[in-house]
């Protein structure tokens, strides 16, 4: 369900049930003259669409404003909004703050964007994880009071770090492609992976007559397929359903 369109009695079901609770993050990016500069995070929220149909699951409005950089071109003319990560960080330490209000213990956000080394981090991940962290670390603070972890109520804390029951698994991040995946599909950026993935989830975002060859990066664009696009699909739903818990 789309978050903006539950109703409050829907809401109380989703908290009762632990509902998956997901965030699409991205940014809007150059990606060649080929693809729509929202790649990054319409490919997050074309595969939550599809999973959205299997099992009960929120979708949050997503968040396209993420640390693009201006590492690939500059903005002017083709479409790049940056964002700094330490303006990130205060947003998604707020926002992940009201989600546990309402009373959200299952939530999830999703990247692609720079996501190629997601244990080590890039901006925009970084941002949402440390503003998720901090979230949980100042919810818990005011729930519970100083010495909250200390209280012989946490003694079983280590052996419920593997689920849900410890505080600190209520906010995940997750890459769209994670490193198994991309031992099998391509990652790049505006490449044969990304147009791939385009064509087979968001084909009106592709315009493959207008591809140049002449950048590096989109060369291998020439090489994409909705066949291909099909296949890092397939991969994304089967790690979506397995830490989102769709039966």
């Amino acid at each position: 369900m789309r978050y903006e369109m539950m109703l409050p009695h829907q809401i109380r079901t989703a908290i009762a049930e632990n509902w998956p609770v997901v965030l699409p993050v991205g940014v809007l990016e150059y990606h060649g003259e080929h693809l729509a500069v929202g790649m990054d995070t319409l490919a997050v929220i074309r595969v939550l669409e599809i999973l959205e149909r299997e099992m009960s699951l929120i979708i949050l409005p997503p968040f396209y404003y993420g640390a693009s950089s201006y590492a690939v071109e500059p903005p002017e003319g083709n479409g790049t909004v940056h964002v700094g990560a330490e303006k990130l960080f205060p947003f998604a330490q707020e926002m992940f703050k009201g989600l546990l209000r309402i009373g959200f213990r299952n939530i999830h956000f999703f990247v692609h964007h720079q996501a190629e080394n997601f244990a080590v981090g890039m901006p925009t991940d970084l941002a949402f994880k440390f503003g998720a962290r901090q979230a949980i670390f100042e919810f818990l603070e005011k729930e519970r009071g100083d010495g909250w972890w200390g209280n012989e109520k946490m003694a079983d804390y280590y052996a419920q770090q593997a689920i849900s029951a410890d505080p600190f698994n209520w906010i995940k991040g997750h890459p769209l492609l994670t490193a198994e995946a991309i031992k099998q599909f391509p990652f790049d950026h505006a490449g044969q992976g990304e147009t791939s993935l385009m064509l087979a989830l968001c084909p009106e975002g592709v315009e493959m007559d207008r591809l140049a060859e002449e950048k590096w990066y989109t060369r291998s664009a020439r090489d994409a397929s909705a066949e291909l696009g099909a296949k890092g699909r397939e991969l994304i739903l089967a790690h979506m359903r397995q830490v989102l818990g769709a039966s």
